[in-house]
């Protein structure tokens, strides 16, 4: 893809002659060669680095790799934060924390000699939502706004609301580490959605959705003033009111002209603090990391997200393919493993063979190691077309694991695959 960003760990510019650091920052030095490596261990030990940004789509694993990254720093001497948006609660199950909620939790157990530490935190869209609130708004009209039921409904479900509070979380997080020194590492395993890098346009959805027609109607009454505004309001837009009124019941059409008139005054926070955030993700001191597997869709979409970074002069520091598969005898082909097994099928059943059940378990392990094979030579030519497709994004691939990870000791040995 052209105009690709490069990694930042080897401070690569871009087609376009933007450096990885973000939009205006300087390359460190040239281009890297097609098919590098990530360096992700000079990356994590860097004190440069600030802030990482898990990203990619579904179900490839972000959520291990964020962790394992966070361990990895921390057990070298970083004060990590793990913030997750992941709610089916793997990471708690992988730290060894029984919850994971809107406030950063201590992990124990990982080896601190090197003077680091380890927090992680489960994103509580609504929680976080509130906070805002009561940090834009006077106690009085806070209380409104957190008691009113259309706020109640939208700050749970309103499309878009994931995403923002992601990006006022890590601002939060951010803002705290400057403050106190308690992190010098944050580290963001994104939304589990279709587009993983819905987070970038947040803000800009919910500018649209607070400077819509809609919402500068329901405003108009509170804004009006006097009973000249009241009247120039009632003879523009009664019909209209009075259509809403029947499509979405009287009582909830107050509800959310309350909601709009006390969120009123908030609407230059919102957007004043995502624009923080978002200025904050194309600074140099944050690194993007994408993570796909290797499969077609995956690494589709791991190139879909390295073009939008590129477009948003997000710094790209490389893609981690997650989950990949390797074979223990490599020289030994699919097809010779194969022929093989079919050999030894055909000695059993000749009644030539004297081997027994011997016999059977290797022809059995030679289908298996052929499958296996056959795996592993397929998810090569992906990711060696999709290395070819783009020489300037450095590369690292994890093995598969033989079980699932659900504690430190995994999240270690994907921490060693991801830095060796």
């Amino acid at each position: 893809m052209a105009g690709t960003s490069a990694a930042k760990a080897t401070g690569a510019k871009t087609a376009g002659g933007k450096a990885a650091g973000g939009k205006g920052a300087t390359a460190k030095a040239t281009a890297p060669k097609a098919g590098a490596t990530l360096d992700v261990a000079g990356l994590l030990e860097d004190p440069g680095t600030r802030i990482v940004v898990c990203c990619g789509s579904g179900g490839v694993g972000k959520t291990t790799t964020a962790a394992a990254l966070g361990l990895w720093a921390a057990e070298r001497g970083r004060k990590v934060v793990v913030l997750t948006i992941d709610p089916a609660r793997r990471l708690a199950q992988s730290l060894g924390l029984s919850e994971l909620d809107n406030t950063p939790r201590p992990v124990v157990g990982f080896d601190a000699a090197a003077g680091g530490s380890l927090d992680a935190m489960m994103l509580d869209m609504k929680r976080t939502f509130d906070e805002v609130v009561e940090q834009h708004a006077t106690p009085e009209k806070a209380a409104q706004i957190l008691a009113n039921p259309f706020y109640q409904a939208v700050s749970s479900s309103f499309a878009g609301t994931q995403e923002y509070m992601a990006m006022e979380k890590l601002g939060q997080l951010r803002a705290e580490a400057d403050r106190d020194g308690r992190w010098d590492l944050v580290i963001v395993d994104t939304p589990p959605s279709r587009s993983a890098l819905d987070f970038l346009d947040a803000p800009k959805r919910l500018g649209s959705f607070l400077d819509g027609r809609f919402i500068r109607l329901l405003a108009a009454p509170a804004k009006a003033g006097g009973r000249a505004g009241l009247k120039v309001f009632s003879v523009g837009v009664n019909v209209v009111t009075s259509t809403m009124s029947k499509l979405l019941g009287g009582e909830l059409l107050r509800d959310v002209q309350t909601f709009v008139a006390a969120l009123d005054t908030m609407f230059g926070g919102f957007r004043e603090r995502a624009d923080q955030t978002y200025a904050l993700l194309g600074r140099p001191e944050t690194a993007f990391v994408v993570v796909a597997t290797p499969e077609r869709d995956a690494l589709r979409e791991a190139s879909f997200f390295a073009g939008r970074l590129d477009e948003e002069g997000m710094p790209l520091a490389g893609v981690v393919v997650n989950r990949v598969q390797r074979v223990g005898a490599p020289s030994l082909s699919a097809s010779r493993a194969l022929a093989a097994a079919e050999q030894l099928g055909d000695l059993e059943e000749a009644g030539a063979s004297r081997t027994g059940g011997s016999a059977a378990t290797t022809e059995g392990l030679l289908r298996l190691h052929a499958v296996l094979a056959e795996t592993a030579g397929r998810q090569r030519r992906l990711v060696e077309r999709f290395t070819a497709g783009h020489p300037g994004i450095p590369v690292v691939e994890v093995p598969a694991s033989s079980s699932d990870i659900h504690d430190l000791a995994g999240l270690r040995e994907v921490g060693r695959a991801l830095t060796a």
